[in-house]
């Protein structure tokens, strides 16, 4: 539709109708190209700045996503089953915007190194990093801002001024999706000691699992196999144990390399654990949107520094940093927030290990915070 004949149309409609039509045509009239502007249009940066924008629509959206999320948290509303599984739909709709922005790039890739060229010189001195909702989707998720790669030996907010600064420095200061699961998962039911006492009767159970299987591979007959045995089980045995080392986990928390507390980490391990119990289904699928998020968002980033390392090659990039070389730093765990979760696997222990529960905690509502731990099992002889 030409805009000469939209705007006709417009005025045919009812004010309240034009509203919507009215706002599309700032969003489509908002394509200015530089080149143009300095008489040498270029075809291929119009399908640059498209891809750029409707990224920024969607970072806009998973940002409307998390507020309401973080929202539900701080405001105590995960007690009751349905904003739970608000949460979880949510955080999952995040995730399929992320698996869009991922396949997004395949549009830019239609463009050739040398078409990207062709129109580079105009876009000096923007950069992608300058994306103030990409920055504030890493702060509310809960990057932190330590394991940050420094942009130009800087810190990354002061390539921003005035409001956009103050913003950014005011999502630092709220509380981070990261730390309101924290909290959530310190809270889930079957940890405290005098009830169900989880972590107790896993590690208990893990030492005797452990014993166990000391004595039956001890009891084969001398031979090469059996050495190799022996030290694959004395390397698991450490990984286990290290589970229950407070210190050391305090310890990888201040190095950077742990992001949960101690008692959340047990809380998550609880629920991966008993994930097939109806009162952990939703948790487990919010733990498991969480990871989805983190591996989505690792694959952006790494979509991105193949594209810029296709169209760039080692040069800098467009705002003065090392292009390739500083985005290919930030495809790391450094920047995956929910790490632990994903570490959860490193303890999968045999079934007949894990603490037994009393039946009765199939009739379990799905949130935590209901569920009185007093419905668990106390029989300290599993």
């Amino acid at each position: 539709m030409k805009r000469g004949r939209m705007k006709k149309e417009l005025k045919c409609l009812p004010y309240t109708d034009q509203l919507p039509m009215m706002s599309l045509e700032k969003i489509l009239s908002a394509q200015e190209l530089q080149s143009e502007v300095k008489g040498n249009k270029i075809h291929d940066e119009h399908l640059f700045i498209i891809t750029h924008q409707a990224y920024e629509l969607w970072f806009k959206q998973i940002l409307w996503e998390l507020d309401s999320v973080r929202e539900i948290f701080q405001n105590g509303h995960v007690r009751d089953e349905r904003n739970m599984l608000k949460v979880v739909a949510r955080m999952q709709r995040v995730g399929v915007i992320l698996k869009l922005l991922v396949q997004q790039f395949s549009v830019l890739e239609t463009m050739t190194a040398l078409d990207f060229n062709d129109f580079r010189e105009y876009l000096i001195p923007a950069s992608g990093f300058q994306s103030l909702q990409f920055r504030l989707l890493e702060n509310k998720i809960g990057v932190p801002q330590r394991m940050r790669v420094p942009y130009n030996r800087r810190h990354y907010r002061d390539n921003f001024c005035g409001e956009d600064n103050e913003l950014l420095l005011r999502s630092e200061q709220e509380e981070t999706l990261l730390q309101l699961v924290q909290a959530w998962l310190e809270r889930t039911p079957g940890l405290e000691p005098h009830g169900f006492n989880f972590w107790g009767k896993l590690e208990k159970n893990v030492t005797k699992g452990l014993e166990e299987e000391f004595i039956k591979i001890q009891s084969k007959e001398e031979s090469e196999e059996k050495e190799e045995e022996m030290a694959e089980f004395q390397k698991h045995k450490e990984v286990l144990l290290s589970l229950f080392d407070e210190k050391r986990h305090d310890h990888l928390l201040s190095k950077g390399e742990r992001r949960l507390s101690y008692r959340a980490l047990q809380g998550a391990l609880m629920i991966h654990f008993y994930r097939e119990e109806p009162r952990f289904q939703v948790p487990f699928q919010l733990l498991t949107s969480l990871m989805e998020v983190d591996v989505l968002v690792s694959k952006w980033r790494y979509n991105h520094v193949c594209l810029v390392h296709r169209m760039l090659g080692s040069k800098a990039g467009t705002g003065g940093s090392s292009g390739y070389q500083y985005l290919r730093s930030t495809v790391s765990d450094r920047y995956k927030v929910f790490v632990d979760l994903f570490n959860l696997s490193t303890y999968l222990v045999p079934r007949h290990w894990m603490p037994k529960m009393n039946p009765i905690i199939h009739k379990f509502l799905y949130t935590a915070e209901y569920c009185d731990s007093s419905y668990f099992s106390s029989d300290d002889s599993d």
